[in-house]
This record gives structure tokens, sequence and C-alpha cells, in this order.
């Protein structure tokens, strides 16, 4: 097996055709041979009793018989066996003695010396048959009948008709030679059609071999689950014939559904895809609702030439979409919010340099001594509050986009996160508290106006992380205090947040962590993330 894998698909195809041409038309030619020398020897059998019966329904040879006139019965014997081409007639008396025999030796000796047969079947029933035997003069077939008294009752000899089977052997001889020039013809047209038909596949497999494309089944499969997407494909029938597990996941089936073989109008009554298979035009981003889910749907034809063969659908909930969508949003603030740093640096420096050119050294020194003090202060209470360079950092940035609005952002100086845990992705913690900074932001702009304050505080006593931003907006009523997490919700024309807090919800969710909304100490609302120090699960 390993020799034949080795060998391209021609060959193979060649060498499995050409064997199964030469098993098949050798077991057909044994059969037919088996069979042709049987039916000849039974056709040479048939003869011989017939042959056999005429000459014991001769009266002469009954009444010779009768006589046991073996001077009589000799020639004629003789003359007969000449006359039908048989090998040799022998004539018996009633108890098996030859009467006639070819060789004259014989004559008066036993009919069962030499053919192990005493004819008692003939003899003794009155019956003619044929049997196969190896006498004096070698196989033959041989038709036995008695011989009757003119009563036609008494049974008063035999007569034995042989045919010799050499004939036979000649005539087999011939078909076998026949046979081995089918066999070979058929070999040859065995590996003309293998070639044929091996081109013709090759072809129709894009030239590949069958272990290249066992390979690139196991890599489509491995790809088609790797793949975030819901994959699901039809044939022109309508049929399924590849699927992936987030199809099954993201349509709400059980885990060990097979849609293998299934229509998919029984999968999903109603699909577009059916559609496709007549108009033959592909849909791209398309939405659908479906199992109480937004789903965004490419849908494209497959073609072999000018034939739609089948369709293939990818999905993906849109609300995974969004997720994504929004961390590329918040990264886009991010370089918004160090793009405005620079800016308001830039100005900066173009007030001193004015300073300068003034020769107002002392206001310049003031002016510097100024935005430094505030920095330092900043920076050396982020250093003892929060030791993270990540978070550090990321508080530094919001600081710095809150005074390019006209506000304040106050980190209470009591503040404590030292302890946070490995485990805790700092770009999901990023996302959460930057999302619920960017809404006090601009709930404290729109409501308050320049000058404005929005307030964090944090600690890590305890078991949990805990995480606190007040801004002076508006305030959120009970009513909307209900939806505000919800998806697609989003009222920042009354209360200033905006619909990341979906995403706020869901990432917490992930890291094991909660969020509560309340009012804040004068106006406003107050956020409060906790997030656990240990891993749960």
């Amino acid at each position: 097996m390993k020799l034949l894998s080795r060998l391209k698909l021609k060959t193979r195809m060649i060498l499995v055709l050409g064997l199964m041409a030469l098993l098949q038309t050798g077991l057909l030619g044994a059969f037919a041979v088996q069979y042709l020398h049987q039916s000849l020897e039974e056709q040479i059998g048939e003869r011989a009793l017939h042959v056999a019966k005429t000459i014991a329904a001769v009266p002469q040879i009954s009444e010779a018989v009768a006589r046991g006139d073996t001077d009589a019965l000799q020639p004629i014997s003789m003359l007969l066996a000449k006359k039908t081409q048989a090998r040799f007639v022998v004539i018996g008396d009633k108890n098996g003695i030859r009467l006639a025999h070819p060789n004259l030796e014989k004559v008066g000796l036993s009919m069962a010396d030499d053919e192990g047969d005493d004819s008692a079947l003939a003899l003794k029933q009155g019956k003619g048959y044929i049997s196969k035997d190896l006498g004096s003069l070698g196989w033959s077939m041989r038709g036995k009948a008695p011989v009757f008294a003119n009563n036609d009752r008494d049974v008063i000899g035999v007569v034995s008709v042989g045919y010799h089977l050499d004939r036979v052997d000649e005539i087999i001889s011939d078909y076998r030679l026949t046979l081995m020039v089918v066999i070979a013809l058929s070999l040859l047209l065995s590996a003309i059609i293998a070639v044929w038909f091996a081109n013709h596949f090759k072809k129709a497999i894009f030239g590949l071999e069958p272990e290249q494309i066992a390979r690139l089944f196991d890599e489509q499969k491995a790809t088609l689950e790797s793949v975030r997407e819901g994959i699901i494909a039809i044939n022109n029938k309508g049929k399924i014939t590849i699927f992936n597990r987030n199809a099954i996941k993201t349509l709400g089936l059980s885990e060990d559904t097979q849609l293998m073989g299934r229509s998919i109008e029984e999968v999903l009554p109603g699909s577009a895809m059916l559609e496709i298979l007549k108009t033959g035009k592909p849909h791209f981003d398309y939405e659908v609702w479906l199992q109480n889910h937004s789903l965004i749907v490419n849908r494209i034809p497959l073609k072999q030439g000018d034939q739609i063969s089948g369709v293939v659908s990818s999905f993906r909930r849109k609300d995974e979409l969004d997720q994504v969508s929004k961390k590329l949003t918040r990264i886009q603030q991010y370089a918004d919010g160090l793009r405005s740093q620079a800016h308001e640096y830039s100005n900066k420096l173009h007030t001193i340099a004015g300073l300068i050119q003034l020769d107002a050294k002392n206001e310049a020194l003031a002016f510097i001594g100024q935005e430094t003090q505030e920095h330092q202060e900043l920076i050396r209470l982020l250093l003892e509050v929060v030791p993270d360079p990540v978070l550090a950092g990321f508080f530094l940035g919001k600081y710095n986009r809150a005074r390019e609005l006209g506000l304040r952002l106050v980190i209470d100086p009591e503040s404590k996160m030292t302890e946070l845990p490995e485990y805790l992705p700092r770009e999901q913690l990023v996302s959460v508290l930057g999302n619920l900074i960017d809404n006090a932001l601009e709930a404290t702009l729109r409501h308050k106006g320049a000058g404005g304050m929005v307030k964090v505080s944090m600690t890590d006593l305890g078991n949990d992380l805990i995480f606190e931003i007040e801004d002076q907006g508006a305030g959120i009523s009970l009513h909307q205090q209900q939806q505000i997490f919800e998806k697609g919700f989003s009222s920042k024309t009354e209360m200033g947040h905006g619909i990341g807090l979906h995403l706020v919800k869901g990432l917490l969710e992930t890291l094991g962590g909660t969020i509560m909304l309340e009012k804040g100490e004068e106006e406003g609302s107050r956020f409060i993330v906790y997030l656990p120090k240990i891993r749960k699960g």
C-alpha cells in the first residue's frame, strides 16, 4: 500500500483498472472454459448413450447376444464403432462378460475389470446411463444401454459405447488461446480507458493528487473552524455541504447538531441563499434579524463555468462588530488626545516665546513654573497612587484631554491602586475607564460648560478593585438608569452618556466585574466599577 501511494494517480488508475479487467476476464474465462468443458462432455455422453441405445435395439445384435455369438458380434462392433466415430463399442452378456471388444484379448473377460463399473444399472434395472471412466483405452465418456430379449422385458446383455475426451481437450485449448487474446485486449483497452479517465479526472480536480486533496480538505476544515464568522455553504439543490462550529453557535443550535446534507430551508426557512442560486447576484454586508440578534451577512454564489453550483454565506453578530468598532474608536480618541496635548503644549510654547521676545522674563518664568508645578504634582500623585505605567499614562492623557476641553479632571489624593493583578488585561481596563471618563467629560461640558469638574477616585483595599467616576452632568433619571446599559440605547442629549456603556458592561462581565450607577454628591452621576483581585473560575 505504501508503494502504491507513492505512484501518480494516472499510474494507480491504470494498475487498478488493469487488475480489475484481468481479474474479471480471468474469472469469466475460467467459468466459460469450465462450462464449455462440462457442456462438451455432456453432449458427448448424450451421443454415446444415444448410439448405445440404437445398437442395443438392433434385432441382429439382440439375437447374437442371446446366443453369445462372439464371432458375429465382434466384426459388427468394429464396424459400428467406425461408422459412429466412436472410440469403441463393447458388447457384453447378461453377466457383464465381454462378447465383443476392440482388443480381442479382452473378449471373455468381465467388463468391470478395467472400468470399475459392473453395469448393474443397465443389467439389473434395465436403464441406460452415462459415465466418465478411465478404462483400458483411456478416459472416455460412455453411454451404456441394456439389450432386451424379444419380449422386451428380460435383459440379456449390455452395449457400451465410448468416445475419447482428447477432442474435448483440443477444443478447450483453442478456447484458452482465444481467451488469452481477449484478456490481452481487455488489458490494453483498460489502460486506454484508465489514461483517458485519469486525464479527465485530474482536470476536474485541478491536477491534484488524492493525498493533496486530503491535505487541502484538512486545511480547509481547520481554516473554517478558526474563522470567527459563521460559514454555511449549499449545493445547487439547496443542501448544506459545508458549515463550521461558529455557524451552529451563531444560529443558536445545539453543539451536536449535524447540518451536513440537510436542506437550508429546514435549518433557515426563507433563506436568501436560495434566491442567489437563481439570480447569481451576491449580497454584501446585509443586515438580517435572526434568533433575536442582528447579523451582518455576506452571500456569494459558487460557479463552475457559467453554471451556479452553490452558495457560500458568512455571517456574524452585529454587536460583536460594534464592539470591535468601539475599541477602534477609543484608539482614535487616544490618538486625538495626544494630538490635543501636542497642540496645547505648542500654544504654551508660543506664549513663552512671545513673553521672552517682549523681554517679560519674569512673567515667562512664572508661567513655566505654574505649568511645571501642576504637571509635577499630577505626575507625583500618579506615581504614588498608580505605579502601573499603562494606567498612569492613561490618566495623564485624560487629564490633558480635560484641560483642552476647559474642564478639570481631579484624581482623589486619597486614592490607592498599587495591587493590580497580573491576570487583568490593561487594555480592557483602560477601555472601561476611558469610556466612563469620556462620557463624564462630555456630560459635564454640555451641562456645566468650561470650568466643570470630573472626579476620579480608586482603591484596592479589600478583595476588589474599586473605581469611581463622578461628573457634573444633568444626571440620569430612574427610568433611564434601567436602560442605559442596554445595546443600542443612547440619550446623549438628555444625559450625556454614550452607547459605549453597553461595551463597558460586556467587558466587565468578561472580567468578572460589575458596575453601579448612583446620583452624585451635588448633581450629575457617579459610576462605580468593581473588579475582583482574584480571577473567578
